[in-house]
């Protein structure tokens, strides 16, 4: 639900009204302060307070007595109570009359080298930044001697601030000024701190997570939070060396048992920071060992290339013996070469797929088998050596199990201690007498021993991050301290001494682990390079395509423009070995069609004339033309200058007299394979989500079976759910967290692995000839051996610039198509492109024409439709390009449109606008292909992209926009979704009973038939309190979404009827000649199954009574109750009775 603006309906309210003020210093001035708006978000659970003071003699005789710093205290104060009022509101922001901050004394002069204020201006979010134009008198560096614990900062300092730490967030926002404004969290591990930079020209762009900085600032109380913050400037906040822990020690270890954020839930460690570490410590190698699984390989050879260190690969499996739901044993498998890599991949392929219960089960066969290349490791206490140890195994057996092994693994006794008070472990001794022992039993049968320390994050201090996760979990480990750090040479080697002697120490902790190490080989977790599928006579066939879907639109011989442009892409593409990939997309498309379901293309693939010829996408990426569908006459140099060729004038054929077709919407190749057209195609289609399931079988049947498998996705612990986490921690302990040691907090569990899935239509192909497993083991997604379909174990991501991704897309929209086509016998496809009443619905004259229109329905696309007053197709494009990127409308196009800067069809819109815009002014194409796709990505602009920019004569207001995007979107993905969304508003327009029937069929399932036929009224009040309720679940944002399109086809002419027992659909609604028939799933607590009970049984005969009705349908005495209760089941009987009459 979007925000919602609340105005008072008479005389606006006091301050006091809402808030009771105590004891507060300053607490008159709330009475002077009035209420004239409150701007609710509920998806923020955020209110935003626009006051006023409407008697400016009496609060100037109140307010020349309090400083600004005090009123801001007191506003701070005032939120703090609203918050505590109101259930669910979580932040609270005030707007103030910008010229307030004047009628207050002035503050106490300020000590020497403090900035001198130039005024003060309020900021849109309520925050006043004093001094927006200071200047600021020269003076040392802040100095990291001077800083003070953070967590002794109250907010009330007076004079300058020194703090040291880690930025462990950073948010930057252009502000209405076209300034950049920055918030960034420290934290020195005492506390965290909140800390903004205001009016920067650019970003920072050094200042990131993880940079070690020192800053002064000065100390206030952050209006947003009632917190402690510090106000800073860019001169005042420098980079400071990282402080780390050292390893001291001449010799270096490697280590052999470490766990990432890939072990489910248990990990907080990030393999990027362990391998950096083990580069500064000098560590030759390090192991990668998670729990059952190996899905951080790819990242990790990656890390191992960055730093120059070897990634030795392996997992701590599960060990079972022949009955699987025995007891499992923890074991380390490392491999050793590419056939142990190989049996390494087939083992966690057999246990995830075979022998999962609770765990990735490996029964001792299966290892047995495939023991060959790889070492095999006895673990740690839950191995079944030290489990022997514990229980008191006879020492023949003891060998017995320690011969099975390749080499014996001992732990530090901090991390068995809680193996103290169990026998024989009786006190601290007794844990380095174990791990004596297990070194005795090494030597007695021949077998290394090692030293681990069994990683789980990188520094002690992070310890609170994995006790924040387990406790979230309820497990007793997240009480209880297990110092699993990141451990350096001279620790083990200082602790191992003490019970094993200083030789034996060595020998552990340094000789043997680095042996082994050096035993393994540098090992690829992927093949080098990229393997994409290979169709036959693929490169002939897709050039006969492609020119002679050409000639079908434009004619034999083709004219040179379009020739040209085949022949460019045609090269580019069977050059570089892609054309399987684009046979593979018109196969399925072709399958798709002759099911009678329409496809629809995303991404930047309309950008391929190829592409258009051959059917994949209906986007045509030429400039705006005319062809005539008769003698194929064609004109790309029309007089009429359009940003879409759908917006060209209607014109007869010179030569024949036939009506012209009209099309191109202006995208270069280039945006799609690349400059030189090297990149690999991502051809991202979207079929009917009836009809997902049926090109998936055909994908498999085109490709092989074994050749395609379900892109896998990994679940990683979000933002949202870290809160979650913290809070809860903090509340179990009744400790009070600042909001931002809360940040800092959450920032160390996310990314933690929660759980594995699927991509919603991602398959990876595996090339013909090759094996899955020589890229990825498999898996059920979320180990579930139900979900009827089995994914790489690999997240997609990691291994997509080695393997082909086809997406197979389910969508609403394609079947959104058919049913509208079904329904009125008009084909969408061939719906005019410029019809007027259809353009009008997006004029803006009225916002909520566009409701339940894709792409154009939502609040805020709706109110850029009012701003823009768009005209032509083309302006759509643009709109959807502006409303789908990042910092792209927002603070940029919008002020530039508003104050007159520029006009809306100058502004940037999509990824293209750029590079077509600097090539129309004459800049070197490859010059302005590099700037277009740097900006799309968010990335800086250098010195040279901006010097030549401004010597072609580059606007500086067009510069300065380049600056501020993040991202945009691409005008092919834009111009898509605007045909569709084209044809679907057509019927709104002229045929609104279908529309409101595909709509509601689709996107109605929060319309039951208890809202249904309540008046009008009673909808509008309905979607008014949800709108203004911070608390308002998922469910009623739903119901006020379908509440807004019900409105608005009412007022089209569009009534509800009751639903039939013998017309109504099981899911759809059906028109019935004035109104629509509501599915059965409307009625409240009937579910699909129920539904089409109904529908299966009335087909075999009518119902005679309502107990004939329950017997065939087998429904249940509620499920028929709320049937009665929406009278369904009116005029039956209740049960059948013989007429004596």
């Amino acid at each position: 639900m979007s925000r919602v603006s609340i105005e008072p309906s008479s005389d606006c309210p006091r301050l006091t009204d809402i808030i009771e003020p105590g004891e507060w210093a300053g607490k008159d001035l709330l009475s002077h302060l009035v209420v004239r708006s409150i701007h609710v978000d509920p998806q923020e659970c955020s209110w935003t307070v626009v006051l006023d003071v409407p008697d400016r003699k009496a609060w100037s005789g109140i307010s020349r007595d309090v400083s600004l710093d005090e009123f801001e205290v007191l506003l701070a104060t005032a939120r703090q109570e609203l918050r505590k009022k109101i259930a669910g509101l979580d932040q609270v922001k005030w707007i103030t009359p910008e010229d307030l901050p004047q009628t207050f004394r002035e503050s106490p002069p300020k000590p020497e080298g403090e900035p001198v204020s130039n005024g003060s201006r309020p900021y849109g979010n309520g925050y006043t930044a004093r001094g927006a134009s200071q200047r600021t008198s020269r003076r040392a560096a802040p100095d990291r001697s001077q800083a003070v614990p953070i967590k002794e900062l109250t907010g009330g300092e007076r004079g300058r601030v020194t703090v040291w730490g880690e930025v462990v967030e950073v948010d930057w926002r252009t502000n209405r000024f076209g300034k950049v404004d920055g918030t960034i969290v420290v934290t020195d591990r005492t506390d965290s701190v909140k800390v903004r930079i205001h009016n920067l020209d650019a970003k920072m762009d050094w200042l990131e997570r993880g940079t070690q900085v020192v800053l002064r600032g000065r100390s206030g109380i952050d209006r947003f939070d009632s917190e402690p913050m510090l106000a800073t400037n860019e001169s005042d906040i420098v980079p400071c060396p990282a402080e780390c822990r050292k390893d001291p020690y001449p010799e270096k270890r490697v280590e052999l048992h470490l766990h990432t954020k890939m072990s489910q839930m248990d990990s907080v460690l990030s393999i990027g920071k362990a391998v950096e570490r083990a580069k500064e410590w000098g560590h030759p190698a390090i192991a990668v060992t998670d729990h059952g699984v190996v899905q951080t390989f790819p990242e990790a050879y990656a890390e191992g290339k960055k730093h120059g260190v070897k990634i030795i690969y392996g997992l701590e499996g599960y060990l079972v013996e022949d009955d699987e739901k025995g007891r499992a044993f923890h074991v380390v498998l490392l491999a050793k070469n590419k056939t142990g890599l190989r049996h390494l991949y087939e083992i966690v392929t057999e246990s995830h797929l075979k022998h999962f219960y609770r765990t990735p089960r490996i029964p001792r066969r299966l290892l047995e088998e495939k023991r060959e290349g790889l070492l095999v490791g006895s673990a740690c206490e839950a191995g079944e050596l030290v489990q022997a140890l514990l229980n008191g195994a006879s020492d023949e057996d003891l060998r017995k199990i320690a011969s099975f092994y390749d080499y014996l693994e001992i732990q530090p006794i901090d991390n068995n201690r809680h193996l103290i008070g169990q026998e024989p472990i009786v006190d601290e001794e007794a844990l380095g007498l174990l791990n004596k022992r297990i070194y005795d039993l090494a030597k007695a049968t021949g077998r290394m021993c090692v030293m681990s320390g069994d990683v789980h994050y990188l520094d002690p201090e992070d310890e609170i991050y994995r006790t924040i996760l387990l406790s979230g979990k309820g497990m007793v480990e997240g009480e209880r301290s297990v110092p699993l750090h990141f451990r350096s040479t001279d620790e083990l080697m200082v602790e191992a001494t003490e019970y094993l002697g200083a030789q034996a120490a060595c020998e552990v902790v340094i000789t043997n682990p680095v042996t082994l190490a050096a035993s393994i080989e540098n090992l690829r977790p992927v093949p080098e390079g990229s393997y994409f599928p290979s169709l036959p006579n693929a490169d002939r066939e897709l050039r006969h395509l492609a020119e002679e879907g050409a000639k079908r639109i434009y004619g034999d011989p083709l004219p040179a423009l379009v020739e040209e442009r085949l022949e460019k892409e045609l090269g580019a593409i069977i050059g570089n070995g892609f054309s399987s990939l684009y046979m593979i997309a018109i196969r399925m498309v072709e399958k798709s069609l002759a099911d009678g379901y329409f496809v629809g293309s995303r991404g930047s693939v309309g950008s391929s004339l190829v592409a258009t010829c051959t059917g994949i996408t209906e986007v045509n990426p030429l400039k705006p033309h005319y062809v005539c569908p008769g003698c194929r006459w064609s004109d790309f140099e029309p007089a009429q200058q359009v940003d879409s060729g759908f917006d060209l004038a209607p014109g007869k054929c010179p030569e024949c007299g036939a009506e012209l077709w009209r099309d191109g919407q202006d995208i270069p190749f280039e945006t799609f394979m690349g400059f030189h057209g090297e990149k690999v195609p991502d051809i991202d289609l979207n079929f009917s989500g009836e009809e997902q399931a049926e090109i998936f079988k055909f994908a498999s049947e085109l490709l092989g079976e074994g050749n395609v498998f379900r892109a896998g996705t990994i679940g990683t612990i979000a933002r949202k759910t870290a809160y979650g986490f913290v809070k809860h921690y903090a509340e179990d302990r009744g400790l009070t967290l600042r909001r931002a040691e809360e940040t800092r907090l959450s920032t160390g569990l996310e990314g933690v692995k929660r759980t594995t899935g699927q991509h919603p239509g991602g398959v990876m192909v595996i090339p013909t000839g090759m094996d899955v497993l020589d890229f990825t083991p498999l898996q059920f997604p979320a180990d579930d051996r139900t979900a009827g379909a089995i994914t790489t174990h690999f997240d997609y991501n990691s291994i997509s610039g080695h393997l082909v991704k086809v997406d197979i897309l389910g969508h609403d929209d394609p079947t959104v198509i058919k049913m509208l086509h079904e329904l009125t016998g008009i084909d969408p496809l061939k719906v005019p492109m410029d019809d007027p009443d259809t353009l009008a619905l997006f004029s803006g004259a009225n916002p909520d024409d566009a409701i339940g229109i894709p792409e154009f329905g939502t609040r805020f696309v709706r109110n850029m439709l009012t701003e823009t007053k768009p005209s032509s197709f083309g302006d759509l494009v643009r709109i959807s390009g502006l409303s789908h990127g990042t910092d792209v409308w927002a603070n940029n196009a919008r002020d530039l449109i508003k104050n007159g800067t520029a006009k809306f069809r100058e502004v940037i819109a999509t990824r293209e606008d750029i590079f077509l815009y600097l090539m129309k002014i004459g800049m070197d194409s490859a010059v302005a292909f590099g700037i277009a796709e740097k900006v799309r990505k968010g990335r800086p602009l250098s010195e040279e992209d901006i010097g030549a920019m401004r010597q072609a004569s580059v606007p500086e207001w067009y510069v300065d926009s380049c600056k501020k995007i993040s991202y945009l979107f691409p005008k092919a993905h834009a111009a898509a979704y605007v045909t569709n969304a084209f044809r679907i508003a057509y019927f709104k327009v002229h045929h609104p009973q279908a529309f409101a029937a595909a709509y509601f069929t689709f996107h109605g399932s929060s319309m039951t038939v208890e809202h249904m036929h309540n008046d009008p009224d009673l909808w509008r009040e309905q979607i008014d309190k949800i709108g203004a309720s911070p608390n308002a679940t998922a469910k009623e944002q739903d119901t006020a979404g379908v509440l807004e399109v019900a409105l608005d086809m009412y007022r089209r002419g569009v009534r509800f009827g009751k639903p039939s027992l013998y017309k109504s659909h099981s899911h759809k609604y059906v028109p019935e000649g004035e109104v629509l028939l509501p599915p059965f799933v409307s009625v409240p607590g009937i579910g699909n199954q129920a539904a089409m009970a109904i529908v299966n049984a009335r087909e075999e005969d009518t119902f005679t009574s309502v107990e004939d009705f329950r017997r065939r349908t087998k429904l249940g005495k509620r499920v028929c109750e709320a049937l009665k209760k929406a009278g369904v089941l009116e005029g039956l009987p209740e049960g059948d009775q013989l007429s004596l009459f």
